[in-house]
């Protein structure tokens, strides 16, 4: 083997191990909506090995996630080679994970921001797309915490203004 084959192998295994190891669920999807990778986040927090889900259907394995609503999504990133995003604000999640910080966070689960990415093919086509799922959880509980303060400093205010 030749020492750019070595090398280009050895930063093949690393790229391929920072994808497990990264703090952001990571998950490839085909134009049938099966998974064809599953990261170490997806895996920590749906409790489903790689194997159990590769080749499946997203839908079959989580049945909560509405396929028409998330086919419209995933539209514009096939046909357009455009970004999708699913923010917390709009939808708190789209896998139903729990919190795994329930002593530091009082949400019972993972508030996520969602990135839907086109992965443009040799041949120019989009046949699979990436899903970047991020926990957002501190930060929805944060606002969530200042909002609420808000209301509370509001009404109390209110009440200050008619006692005099």
């Amino acid at each position: 083997m030749s020492n750019d084959a070595l090398d280009d192998m050895l930063e093949f295994h690393w790229i391929i191990d920072m994808l497990q190891t990264v703090d952001v669920g990571i998950v490839v999807l085909d134009r049938e909506f099966k998974i064809k990778m599953w990261n170490g986040f997806m895996e920590s927090h749906s409790g489903k090995l790689p194997s159990e889900v590769r080749d499946q259907s997203l839908f079959s394995l989580f049945p909560d996630i509405n396929r028409d609503w998330f086919a419209q999504k995933a539209k514009p990133v096939f046909e357009l080679k455009t970004r999708a995003f699913m923010l917390w604000e709009q939808r708190p999640y789209l896998f139903k994970f729990s919190n795994y910080r329930p002593i530091t966070s009082s949400e019972q689960f993972m508030y996520q921001n969602i990135i839907l990415a086109p992965l443009v093919s040799a041949t120019g086509k989009v046949d699979n797309i990436s899903m970047m799922i991020y926990d957002m959880t501190d930060i929805a509980s944060g606002k969530k915490q200042l909002e609420a303060l808000q209301v509370t400093q509001s009404e109390a205010q209110e009440r200050g203004s008619r006692g005099s």
